[in-house]
């Protein structure tokens, strides 16, 4: 299944920088998402777009994850010459990533 079937996301930049948070609909997938979405997982699925690191935040209590993205947006809003300055579409992005429904 995708992440997006038991998620939603939501975006925000500073500079150059992308941050990426992933939310479980319900509290019960939270460990599922926390076991399979790392930040390994996500700089892999972003090749091409971010070029730094990728810092995980676990936020339990919300059920959440937060991205840090280090040089993931062409430079920045004023810098970038992408049609996303602003990198709100990967929050899209993040919810493509394949689910193991075996673990649930």
């Amino acid at each position: 299944m995708k992440l997006r079937d038991i998620a939603h996301s939501r975006t925000g930049d500073k500079g150059d920088i992308s941050n990426i948070s992933v939310i479980a609909f319900d509290p019960k997938d939270y460990d599922l998402i926390a076991r399979q979405v790392t930040a390994d997982r996500v700089k892999a699925h972003f090749t091409g777009i971010v070029h730094g690191d990728v810092v995980r935040y676990e936020i339990p209590s919300l059920g959440a994850l937060n991205f840090v993205m280090q040089q993931a947006l062409g430079g920045g809003v004023t810098r970038s010459l992408a049609l996303d300055a602003h990198g709100k579409c990967l929050s899209s992005a993040i919810l493509e990533l394949e689910i193991t429904k075996d673990e649930r």
